[in-house]
């Protein structure tokens, strides 16, 4: 009976998100209610934002979602009536110019997400998505219905939130355009099908929608509703998967496909977002390590190219740090802001701190202000995390792309151990980044279309 009506039947494997126009229970201004299935309470994330935004209902969110996609309508040549020859470009019209010259480019590894989502007025998702939609053919090969794409994309990008500091649609935007990097390598692109293209797009779109803005621990140990439905693994992750096959549903983009084709996308699909499960890291990497020290990966099979896909998008989802510097540091000041406001982040309204303190749970790694810098966190997360799955990646796929993302890599390590000296007191007027590295390790701009 909340948001979404989830089945509580944890042996139910479908648990399924049904969407509803208003909720059928009345919130206090605290945010809490008791909790059925756990002695903590229920938390209403949304209080962590705005308290206007505790006003808002279910049915007004989809009156919002229904206005956006009707000033859509109204404002587009192609569903005034007007014919336009070549239906790859129905939506020119519709893009501003500057936005419209940044998707020519939109296979670039330097692509600024952050300038695009600007220029489309924060419609990054929607825009960016049903541009790679028409680039690779799927709307055509598939017989999609525009409107029913549309509509599609609009659900998801209003399905992330924009209060969340860092998994926002903005991220997932930022992670579809990398998976569009990758799926042009040549490795993939000679062997990928439509269908793997396809669900590889739709599960960057969708990889974490409706985040909370809190990590998988903080659900479990908070007795969260979600921990319980999904008995503590990967939660998040499941919760992503299972409210993208809820819109697919919704939308009914794929209502012409036969129910069998319809079953196996949601399966794959959620096998990609579940990927994604940073605790599931290392079981991963082992595997695409083992495979190529045996050399017996072959992308004929469809086995090994979803399993590729998979690690594509873990790469995607953790990309920032091999990003340029101008845009890796902003995506580290975004993560690290959501990571101290689940620790102890100082609202006017309940704090996630406040909550852990309350209920003795502590506060959170990597999520306490007072102990930890966005030097430290970048460094460990860099070096534990990112640096054995990109150095697998380029094994995999030695390219311009891979060795473009491994110089950025270390220049940005650079750069954050620099920052890292000068709080410790010991920095100078030198550049870290260029101090400790190479000329020659400098990263050059592959181009791609």
């Amino acid at each position: 009976q909340r948001r979404g009506a989830i089945s509580y039947d944890s042996s139910d494997q479908t648990a399924l998100y049904i969407r509803m126009l208003g909720d059928v229970r009345v919130r206090s201004r605290a945010g809490f209610e008791t909790e059925r299935r756990g002695s903590h309470p229920y938390i209403d994330f949304r209080i962590f934002h705005s308290n206007s935004e505790i006003e808002v209902s279910v049915s007004a969110r989809n009156v919002r979602r229904l206005l956006s996609f009707q000033r859509y309508l109204r404002s587009s040549r192609f569903f005034r009536g007007i014919t336009v020859p070549n239906s790859s470009n129905i939506l020119d019209d519709d893009y501003n110019g500057q936005a419209k010259c940044m998707l020519e480019k939109v296979g670039n590894w330097n692509f600024d997400i952050f300038l695009f989502d600007r220029l489309t007025n924060g419609n990054s998702l929607v825009s960016l998505t049903f541009h790679l939609f028409n680039l690779h053919g799927l709307i055509e090969h598939f017989q999609l219905d525009t409107m029913k794409l549309r509509r599609f994309l609009v659900m998801v990008q209003e399905d992330y939130h924009s209060q969340n500091p860092y998994h926002n649609a903005v991220h997932a935007a930022d992670v579809t355009q990398a998976m569009h990097c990758y799926l042009k390598e040549p490795k993939l692109s000679k062997s990928l099908t439509p269908w793997d293209v396809l669900l590889s797009l739709i599960a960057a779109a969708t990889h974490d929608l409706d985040h909370p803005g809190v990590n998988q621990p903080f659900l479990i140990k908070t007795n969260h509703y979600l921990a319980t439905l999904y008995k503590n693994t990967s939660v998040l992750e499941n919760h992503h998967w299972r409210s993208a096959v809820g819109l697919l549903r919704e939308s009914g983009l794929f209502a012409h496909m036969s129910l069998e084709n319809r079953q196996l996308m949601e399966s794959q699909i959620g096998d990609l977002i579940l990927a994604t499960d940073i605790s599931q890291q290392n079981e991963y990497l082992s595997m695409f390590r083992s495979h190529l020290d045996r050399g017996d990966l072959c992308l004929e099979n469809a086995n090994h190219r979803h399993f590729i896909l998979q690690m594509a998008l873990k790469c995607a989802d953790i990309c920032n740090p091999c990003r340029t510097w101008e845009l890796s540091k902003q995506w580290s000041e975004k993560v690290t802001e959501e990571f101290f406001h689940q620790g102890n982040c100082c609202f006017t309204c309940v704090a996630l701190g406040d909550i852990e303190k309350k209920y003795h749970l502590g506060v959170s790694p990597l999520c306490d202000r007072q102990t930890e810098t966005i030097a430290n966190i970048q460094i460990g997360f860099m070096t534990y995390l990112v640096e054995p799955l990109f150095g697998e990646w380029a094994r995999f796929s030695n390219t311009r792309l891979s060795q473009t993302m491994l110089g950025h890599l270390g220049l940005n390590k650079a750069s954050w151990k620099g920052v890292q000296r000068e709080q410790a007191g010991g920095g100078d007027d030198g550049d870290p980044a260029f101090e400790e590295m190479d000329s020659d390790l400098l990263p050059q701009e592959p181009r791609l279309s």
